[in-house]
C-alpha cells in the first residue's frame, strides 16, 4: 500500500514487464479499430447526406460495396446493378436472370433498401426493363429524386409505371413513390378493356417554380351502349405536409388538365405519351379535324346571281 491509500503493483507479482503490458494493450485497441472500421461503411469522402451513386471500382466505395453485398446474401439474385446511398441507407438495384442461357434482356430487376447500421434489407419492388430517367423534384426546394419507369413483364404487351426514390427520413430508409400493389404509378396500359376503345394520355409536367407533377387522361368510348367517360388524375406532393396525393379531377380542373396534357408544352422530355392522338388533335385544333365545326364553303351560286357571258359594253338590251 502506498501513500494516500494508493494500491501499489508489486513489480514481482507478475512476470511480464511493464512496457510489454503497455505495448500489448495498444496492439489490441489497433486491432478492435481496425475490425470496426472494417463492419461499418466509411462515409469519410462524401458530404454528410450527399446522395452518391457507388462507384464499383472506386477503393472509397468498397466498405459500402462489401457490406451490401454481405447483407443480400440470403437474397435471391445474379448481380448487384446500381448502389446509390444517402445517409446511413442503400439503394440496391439487383437483377435476377433465371438461367444462364436466358437472354439479358428477359431479366427480372428488384430494388431494395439497405441499412448501413444494422444488415437489415427490405425489398421495395420489382419490375422488368427498367428504364432510369431525369431526377425529379415533387416539392419546391425539395432534392432531387431518381427516377426510373419500368414495366410489368418482358415478352408480352407491358404494362408501364413511373416511381422515384426518397430518403425518408422518420424510418431512416429508402422508399418508392404511389406505390400500390406492389407497384409503383400506373402510367400506360396494354390491355384495353373488351368492346371499349380506349384513349390514354399522361406527361410529367413542370410548373414554373421548378416542382412536378404527374397528369393521367382515360377516355372510354363505349358506341351506342352509353356516353363516353372521361378519369382525369393528378399525382403530386402536398405542398404543406409533403405527403403523395392522388386527386380525381372534375369539372373547369378536369378540362385544364386535358388541355395541358394534350398541348404538352411544359412536359418533361422523354416523359409524355398520347399527345399525336386523334382525341387530343380533335380537342387542340377542332377544326382541323372536325370540318363541321368551321364554316362550309359555298358550292352553288346564288339564286340572284347573273354572270357575264359576253364582254363588257357587248350586252344586248332586252
Amino acid at each position: 500500500m502506498g501513500e494516500a491509500g494508493i494500491v501499489t503493483e508489486d513489480p514481482g507479482a507478475s512476470g511480464i514487464p511493464e512496457f510489454m503490458r503497455v505495448a500489448f494493450r495498444g496492439v489490441c485497441a489497433g486491432i478492435f479499430a481496425a475490425l470496426l472500421t472494417a463492419a461499418t461503411p466509411s462515409f469519410a469522402q462524401q458530404a454528410p447526406g450527399a446522395f452518391h451513386w457507388v462507384d464499383f471500382h472506386s477503393p472509397q466505395d468498397q466498405s459500402v460495396i462489401v457490406w451490401v453485398t454481405r447483407a443480400m446474401e440470403p437474397e435471391k439474385w445474379t448481380a448487384i446493378r446500381e448502389i446509390g446511398v444517402e445517409y446511413d441507407a442503400a439503394m440496391v438495384v439487383t437483377t435476377l436472370r433465371s438461367s444462364p442461357q436466358s437472354a439479358p434482356n428477359a431479366d427480372t430487376f428488384s430494388v431494395w433498401n439497405v441499412s448501413l447500421t444494422s444488415h437489415l434489407v427490405t425489398p421495395l419492388f420489382h419490375g422488368v426493363n427498367l428504364r432510369w430517367v431525369d431526377w425529379m423534384r415533387f416539392a419546391e426546394g425539395a432534392p432531387l429524386e431518381p427516377a426510373m419507369l419500368y414495366d410489368n413483364c418482358a415478352d408480352c404487351e407491358a404494362d408501364t409505371y413511373l416511381t422515384s426514390f426518397y430518403y425518408d427520413v422518420p424510418h431512416r430508409m429508402w422508399n418508392a413513390r404511389w406505390m400500390q400493389g406492389g407497384q409503383g404509378l400506373h402510367l400506360w396500359s396494354a390491355h384495353p378493356p373488351p368492346g371499349v376503345e380506349w384513349t390514354q394520355v399522361y406527361a410529367v409536367m413542370a410548373d414554373p417554380n421548378g416542382r412536378e407533377l404527374v397528369g393521367t387522361w382515360s377516355h372510354f368510348e363505349y358506341g351506342d351502349k352509353k356516353p363516353a367517360e372521361d378519369s382525369i388524375y393528378q399525382y403530386d406532393l402536398d405542398p404543406w405536409s409533403g405527403l403523395e396525393r392522388t386527386q380525381q379531377l372534375n369539372g373547369k380542373e378536369a378540362e385544364a388538365m386535358k388541355r395541358r396534357l394534350c398541348r404538352g408544352t411544359d412536359a418533361v422530355v422523354g416523359l409524355a405519351r398520347g399527345q399525336d392522338s386523334p382525341l387530343c388533335e380533335q380537342l387542340i385544333n377542332p377544326r382541323m379535324t372536325n370540318p363541321r365545326a368551321g364554316r362550309k364553303p359555298m358550292t352553288t351560286p346564288p339564286a340572284n346571281n347573273q354572270g357575264q357571258s359576253v364582254p363588257p359594253g357587248t350586252r344586248t338590251s332586252h
